[in-house]
């Protein structure tokens, strides 16, 4: 792993290139700012808002750092983790040559971003029991990404934390980005904490799940500063808005993470409950370790419509694994008291 050199993965022309040095970049000192064609009228009662936001604001950089037990100069925060994707693909791969890895069936984003950016997508299976395949590194050939949901999106399950280390290894030239969406679900789980061990390891994570915020859209990437500098060289010159960066401050105060905490519990409950139900009706269910399961049916259609008939919106897949299989997201009591309702109608 001392032969890493992210340089070297890195589109060519980045490390040439002088970044836009927006008007919070560049800063200075003074009463009057006239330096960034900005509005002197401030119109909300937000304070600020008609001035532009930090691109990295310190108090929501500082608010993750402390609760992904990293440090500062690992973390960039953007609009979501799928722009993350976004930008690590537009970092490291050259459009109509290099290519990314994923193992399906997946989070459809990875091969949906690549695709927009003309990057190739190497695509392989997980497992029967969603694992990531045997010999992976010999198939995926200079893939410059490599991504791996854990927990997967949309199964639900789990790659151990000794097989992810694994992973890392296994692709030395790569840069292996591990998907944690869903991690405030199975912490035990995370790979915050190897980020100094591995120059190669990418973490994303969100603030839309557990932390209920999906329509504040803000996310972060964890990873070493030699990633997050070239990162830094395409990102957007405001990528947090002022509203998003204040609401996800205050979600990741000690409060904030009490109550997300309890909110898991309570949604850990209800799923218990849904999966329940499930089994008790003839579905098999797999393991949850996100706030959805995902169940597979002998008579599929038969249950999406009587869920369509009672206002019930899941979520159903073209994936031929999937064919038979409704992702069901947990929910507050009412709702799972109404869902269970209707399931058990079914029989």
């Amino acid at each position: 792993m001392n032969t890493f050199d992210v340089k070297q993965l890195a589109r060519p022309e980045l490390l040439q290139l002088t970044p836009y040095q927006s008007a919070r970049r560049i800063g200075g000192r003074g009463d009057i700012w006239i330096n960034a064609n900005e509005s002197p009228f401030n119109n909300s009662d937000l304070d600020k808002l008609n001035r532009y936001p930090e691109c990295q604001p310190p108090a929501l950089i500082n608010a993750y750092a402390a609760y992904a037990g990293v440090t500062s100069s690992q973390l960039i925060a953007s609009r979501g983790a799928d722009e993350a994707i976004e930008l690590l693909i537009r970092t490291f791969c050259i459009p109509g040559k290099d290519s990314i890895a994923i193992f399906g069936p997946t989070y459809g984003m990875y091969a949906i971003s690549a695709a927009t950016f003309n990057v190739g997508v190497t695509a392989l299976s997980l497992t029967g029991d969603y694992q990531l395949p045997e010999s992976w590194p010999t198939q995926i050939g200079n893939a410059k990404l490599v991504f791996i949901c854990n927990p997967n999106n949309p199964t639900g399950t789990i790659i151990s934390k000794a097989d992810i280390e694994q992973a890392i290894i296994s692709a030395p030239q790569a840069i292996v980005v591990i998907d944690e969406a869903y991690i405030e679900f199975c912490p035990e789980y995370s790979v915050a904490d190897l980020l100094e061990k591995y120059p190669n390891l990418v973490v994303l994570r969100t603030l839309s799940k557990a932390f209920a915020l999906a329509g504040a859209r803000c996310g972060f990437m964890l990873a070493n500063e030699a990633i997050i500098d070239l990162v830094m060289l395409v990102i957007a010159p405001y990528p947090v808005p002022l509203p998003v960066s204040e609401l996800a401050t205050q979600a990741l105060s000690s409060n904030g993470i009490t109550l997300m905490q309890q909110q898991v519990a309570s949604l850990n409950q209800q799923g218990e409950r849904l999966t329940q139900v499930l089994t008790q009706i003839g579905a098999n269910v797999l393991n949850a370790n996100g706030n959805f399961v995902l169940a597979q049916f002998k008579d599929v259609s038969k249950i999406a419509t009587l869920l369509t008939d009672n206002g019930i919106v899941a979520r159903a897949y073209k994936d031929p694994r999937l064919a038979n299989a409704i992702r069901f997201s947990f929910a507050s009591i009412t709702q799972t008291d109404k869902l269970v309702e209707v399931l058990l109608s079914s029989n």
